[in-house]
C-alpha cells in the first residue's frame, strides 16, 4: 500500500465533507423546486400527517377524515417520521418562520443521507480495508441515480428505511469483529419494523446470516457467533416491543395487519428473537444441535405469525381489495417489474439496472476468491445485495437499495482492477475510480442501449403532466368553497395538502372504495357516472359542493381505447361537459366542475 494512502485524513471526517459537499450541490440543485411542488403524492400526504399531528390529533390517531368522507382513511404509516418531521420544523421556526416547513422539506432527506453513506463505507472498510472505503466514498459522491429518495423535498419515509437497512447491514458485516455490533442490528430491526415494512427483505437476510454464522461456526474471529447471536436476538425483542407499544395505540391491539407492524407480526418477530437468543446460549460444539435450534425459532415465528393472520403469507398486500389491482394497483410505476418498465422504456430500465449489473458482476468475481468465500462479512454484504437485486427485479422501487448495498462490492473489485494494472497512488486511483461510479455506469447504459435503437415510448417523468402537481396550479381551486373533489387519485394528497377540501380518492391500497369511486367516475360513461357521483354526493359531501377535477393528459388506467374515448375524463378533458356539471373558471390548469344535482 502505497504511503499516499496511508496518509489519509480521518475517515469520520472525510464522510461528513462528502456528505456536506453532496447536500449542499442537492440543495442549491433542488431549493427552488421546493417551492413549486411538493415532488410525489405521498410527500404531500406526509405533510397532511405531520400537519395533522401538530394541530393536536392524537399520537395513535392516524385518521384522515378529509379522505373518503365520511368513513374517513386511517393511514399504515409511522408516527415517528411524522414526529421527526414536526421537530425539524419547530427547529427552523427559531430562525425563519415563514420557510421553516419548506427549510424542513429540503434538508429532512439530506439529514438522512449522511448515516446512508457511513453505513455503505463501513461495509466496503469490512470488506477490503480501509482503501475499499475511500473508493466507496467516491462511488457516493458520484451516485446520482442514488440520490433519489434523498432529494431535497422527499419527506416520505424511503430515505429513512434505506438508511436504516444500510446501517443494520453494516452492523451485520461487523457483527464478527466488534461484540456490540450484533445488539446494535438487533435494535435498529426493531426501529426499522416501526417504520415500515418495504426493507424487510434486507433484515430478514441479516438475521439469517447471523444465525447461520452460529450453525456454521460459533468461534469466528474474537467474537463468539454464540454470543453475538444472543445479543442479537434479545436487542431484536426488545426493541421490536417497543417499536409496537409507541407505534399502536391500545385500542388497535387486536387488529392484525400485513402492511405494517401489529400484534401478528410483532409477536412472531418477538417469539423468534428470544428463541435465537436461547439459542445461542446453549452454546452446543455439535453444528447439528445449533442447526436444529436455530431452526426452532424460524418454525416457531413462522407458525405464530401463521396462527394469528395466515393471510398475511402472501406478503404485505394479502389483505387489499382485489378490485383495486386492475384500476390502481398493477399501474403503480415502483411496483412494476423491471422487465415491465424495459418493455415501454428501456432506457430507463437499463439506467435502473446498470450499477446493480455492475454490482452482481464484482459479487460474482470476487466470490472466485478463496479467501472472500470464506469471510462472513463479504457473505452478508454479498446476499443482504442479492435480496436487493432480486427484489428490484421484481419491483423497482428496491433500486435504490440496490445501488447503495452494491457500492461495497464494487468499490473492493475496483481495487482489484487498480492492483491488476498496478495504479498505486492515490491521484491517479480516484481519477480511474470514476468510470466505476453509478453516475458513470448508468449514462454509458443508456449511451449503449440509445445506440443499439433503443428509445423510451413513454416519459418516465411525464413531463405533460408536470403542472397537475405545481403547487401554484392549487391556488384557484383552493379559494373555492369547501367541499368534496373526486379526481385522478394521484392527486388526492395534493389536494389534501394545498386546498380546504376533502377528496374521494388518494394512492394508497388501504383506501379500496375511494380509488374503484374514483376511477369509476372518471372512466365510465357520463351516464353511469352520474349515478356514482350521486351516491357520492348524497353520502360524502355533507350538504357541501362536490367537484370533478381532470388535468393533464393522462387517461384513467386500465382502459381500452374504445372505453376511454366514451368515458367523463374524456368528455372533460375536451371542455365538453354533460348537463348535470357546469364549469368552474379561472382554475388552469384543472378543469374543474361543480356538480349540479
Amino acid at each position: 500500500m502505497s504511503n499516499n494512502l496511508l496518509r489519509q485524513p480521518n475517515f469520520g471526517a472525510l464522510v461528513v465533507l462528502v456528505w456536506l459537499l453532496v447536500a449542499l450541490t442537492l440543495l442549491l440543485q433542488y431549493w427552488a423546486q421546493t417551492a413549486e411542488t411538493l415532488l410525489d403524492t405521498d410527500d404531500a400526504m406526509r405533510l397532511v400527517e405531520m400537519r395533522a399531528w401538530l394541530a393536536g390529533q392524537g399520537w395513535f390517531d392516524m385518521h384522515i377524515g378529509r379522505v373518503q368522507p365520511p368513513t374517513g382513511y386511517d393511514s399504515h404509516w409511522s408516527r415517528l417520521i411524522d414526529a421527526g418531521l414536526a421537530g425539524l420544523t419547530l427547529f427552523f421556526q427559531y430562525f425563519d418562520p415563514s420557510s421553516a416547513e419548506r427549510l424542513m422539506r429540503a434538508w429532512w432527506p439530506l439529514l438522512w443521507l449522511l448515516p446512508t453513506m457511513a453505513g455503505t463505507t463501513s461495509i466496503a472498510w469490512r470488506l477490503a480495508g480501509r482503501e475499499a472505503a475511500m473508493v466507496a466514498l467516491l462511488l457516493a459522491l458520484a451516485g446520482v441515480p442514488a440520490y433519489q429518495q434523498f432529494t431535497p423535498g422527499r419527506i416520505d419515509h424511503h430515505n429513512v428505511q434505506i438508511a436504516l437497512a444500510m446501517l443494520i447491514a453494516a452492523a451485520t458485516v461487523w457483527s464478527d469483529h466488534k461484540r456490540w455490533c450484533a445488539a446494535a442490528a438487533g435494535l435498529l430491526t426493531g426501529f426499522a419494523l416501526a417504520i415500515g415494512f418495504e426493507s424487510l427483505p434486507y433484515l430478514a437476510v441479516c438475521g439469517a446470516m447471523l444465525a447461520l454464522r452460529y450453525v456454521v461456526d460459533p468461534h469466528v474471529a474474537d467474537v463468539r457467533a454464540g454470543v453475538a447471536l444472543r445479543q442479537y436476538g434479545l436487542a431484536l425483542a426488545v426493541a421490536a416491543g417497543f417499536a409496537f407499544l409507541i407505534s399502536v395505540g391500545p385500542t388497535q391491539w387486536t387488529i392484525y395487519r400485513c402492511d405494517a407492524i401489529a400484534l401478528n407480526n410483532v409477536t412472531a418477530t418477538i417469539g423468534a428473537g428470544l428463541m435465537l437468543a436461547l439459542a445461542g446460549s446453549l452454546q452446543h460444539e455439535d453444528g447439528l444441535t445449533r442447526f436444529f435450534a436455530v431452526g426452532a425459532a424460524g418454525a416457531l415465528a413462522a407458525a405464530v405469525f401463521l396462527m394469528f393472520e395466515p393471510r398475511c403469507v402472501r406478503g404485505p398486500f394479502a389483505m387489499v381489495d382485489p378490485a383495486i389491482w386492475p384500476v390502481w394497483h398493477d399501474h403503480v410505476r415502483e411496483l412494476q417489474t423491471l422487465v415491465a418498465v424495459f418493455r415501454i422504456n428501456p432506457l430507463t430500465a437499463v439506467a435502473i439496472a446498470g450499477f446493480p449489473a455492475l454490482a452482481l458482476i464484482a459479487m460474482l468475481k470476487l466470490a472466485t476468491e478463496k479467501k472472500l468465500r470464506g469471510d462472513f462479512g463479504f457473505l452478508a454484504a454479498s446476499l443482504v445485495f442479492a435480496a436487493a437485486a432480486v427484489t428490484m427485479v421484481l419491483a423497482i422501487r428496491g433500486y435504490s437499495y440496490a445501488i447503495w448495498l452494491g457500492m461495497p462490492l464494487v468499490a473492493t473489485l475496483a481495487l482489484r482492477f487498480f492492483q491488476a494494472l498496478h495504479i498505486e497512488r492515490l491521484v491517479p486511483r480516484l481519477a480511474a475510480s470514476l468510470m466505476f461510479t453509478p453516475l458513470a455506469i448508468s449514462v454509458g447504459a443508456i449511451t449503449i442501449a440509445h445506440a443499439n435503437g433503443l428509445s423510451d415510448k413513454d416519459s418516465f417523468a411525464r413531463p405533460a403532466s408536470r403542472a397537475c402537481f405545481a403547487s401554484a396550479s392549487y391556488a384557484a381551486l383552493a379559494k373555492l368553497p369547501q367541499g368534496l373533489v373526486i379526481a385522478d387519485v394521484s392527486l388526492g394528497p395534493y389536494l389534501l395538502a394545498l386546498t380546504p377540501h376533502s377528496v374521494v380518492g388518494a394512492p394508497y391500497h388501504r383506501l379500496s372504495t375511494g380509488i374503484v369511486v374514483s376511477q369509476g367516475v372518471l372512466a365510465s360513461a357520463p351516464d353511469d357516472s352520474r349515478g356514482m357521483v350521486t351516491a357520492t354526493k348524497l353520502i360524502g359531501s355533507g350538504g357541501k359542493p362536490v367537484y370533478i377535477a381532470v388535468c393533464g393528459p393522462r387517461p384513467p388506467d386500465g382502459l381500452a381505447e374504445a372505453a376511454q374515448n366514451s368515458s367523463l375524463w374524456a368528455k372533460l378533458s375536451a371542455g365538453t361537459p354533460p348537463a348535470w356539471l357546469e364549469r368552474v373558471a379561472g382554475a388552469e390548469p384543472f378543469q374543474i366542475y361543480r356538480v349540479k344535482l
